[in-house]
């Protein structure tokens, strides 16, 4: 891993001119040679299936695109070593259906993988993305967005871990019958018997038990019953930003005993308290609204609008998903943290809002001080460390031949 990556070098040195007149900016690439960056999470597949009908010849991303936050030109100029690409599937999907969908999730990154060969190339293991980064490609992994994807199976959970699934996010936004979300009503308290049975098995197969979007209840009840790291695929830090899906400090310390990693992600109401308490201001105008007109949509609608115009979005920076990441490190030291920006699912941070941008941010963290070393650790070599355990651990309980 300590080798350059010779591909990338050649790709970053030509990615901006900015690079050469800014010091940091030019180091940051060299460190993006030196380093796989792991992004925990990318939502192209589920923009590919909503927008394009999971066509790649209608919107062929070797071409660099003015809409989205991904394409090929994009993701070379950033630096990217591995993606994990989200399956996601929404709520509203439930049983069967989930499962069918979350199947033709999957079939969209490996279609992607096998249209553009030349770029991408499937990952199972840490060896596998070393590897391939190592060959010059992107490491594509996929991950499952949302336990109500395995439709309170087991058998469904361990198909898609053969058909390639290697982190499963325990919830979305609403609950499962077996695990609380942070976005919902607590039904479970956290996890309940058969969600340990979920995570001890999630352990048996080596796949990475995701706890972005769950209530911290069930955060904490994951780290009790996990014997394997963690991660939060795109989560930032409730201490910086109060946000209901980041993770609270109180956490904190049981992440740091676990040996996982959050994976900071480049959200702007998660990443900046402004834009965060704007959108709380917003939400009372809302339901105030919604209490004055009832049913009448349109009345709602030009409420909530004449409230925007005096109340102009504060704008999110780079600085402050940089902030984020100190938060965590002072809390609980950089071993901790990785990335995960949840592009084309979200974004709105300025300077960093698409995956060409991830250099801007490595070289932010040199400006603080942050050392080489600590980087490496930032762009990937925790996850990987991560994956590596995980993958220890199921030898050992595939041994074992029980969840005990």
């Amino acid at each position: 891993m300590r080798c350059m990556n010779a591909v990338l070098i050649a790709l970053l040195a030509l990615a901006s001119p900015a690079a050469q007149d800014d010091p940091y900016l030019a180091h940051a690439r060299m460190l993006h040679a030196k380093y796989p960056l792991i992004d925990g999470h990318n939502d192209l597949p589920w923009r590919m299936r909503g927008n394009f009908e999971s066509n790649f010849d209608n919107f062929d991303i070797r071409s660099k695109h003015e809409d989205g936050q991904t394409d090929i030109p994009r993701l070379r100029a950033g630096g990217m070593g591995a993606q994990f690409w989200s399956v996601y599937v929404p709520v509203s999907l439930e049983g069967a259906d989930a499962v069918s969908a979350t199947m033709q999730q999957i079939e969209i990154v490996r279609d992607m993988t096998d249209r553009y060969s030349d770029v991408f190339e499937m990952a199972y293991t840490a060896d596998d993305v070393e590897r391939i980064f190592n060959k010059g490609k992107i490491a594509s992994m996929i991950g499952m967005e949302g336990g109500h994807s395995i439709n309170n199976s087991l058998q469904s959970l361990r198909a898609f871990y053969r058909q390639g699934a290697r982190y499963m996010t325990i919830t979305h936004s609403a609950n499962t019958p077996w695990a609380d979300s942070c976005t919902d009503e607590p039904v479970n308290g956290g996890l309940n018997a058969f969600g340990e049975t979920v995570i001890l098995e999630m352990n048996r197969l080596g796949m990475l038990v995701d706890i972005s979007h769950v209530s911290p209840d069930t955060m904490r009840d994951v780290l009790r019953v996990t014997r394997a790291p963690v991660i939060f695929s795109h989560s930032g830090a409730h201490g910086h930003t109060p946000h209901v899906r980041n993770v609270p400090d109180s956490v904190l310390p049981l992440v740091k005993k676990n040996g996982g990693v959050i994976m900071v992600v480049a959200l702007d109401s998660f990443s900046s308290p402004e834009v965060h308490a704007h959108s709380l201001e917003m939400q009372k105008v809302r339901e105030e609204a919604a209490k004055r007109f009832g049913e009448d949509d349109e009345r709602v609608r030009q409420a909530v609008e004449k409230w925007s115009e005096s109340h102009p979005r504060p704008t999110a920076t780079l600085s402050q998903v940089a902030d984020q990441i100190d938060h965590i490190k002072n809390k609980i030291g950089v071993d901790h943290i990785g990335i995960g920006a949840d592009f084309d699912g979200g974004g709105g941070v300025e300077g960093l809002d698409d995956v060409s941008e991830y250099p801007q941010l490595t070289a932010e963290l040199l400006r603080r001080g942050y050392t080489d070393e600590e980087i490496g650790k930032i762009l990937g070599l925790n996850v990987l460390r991560v994956m590596r355990e995980a993958e220890r651990v199921s030898r050992i309980m595939q041994r074992e031949g029980n969840l005990s």
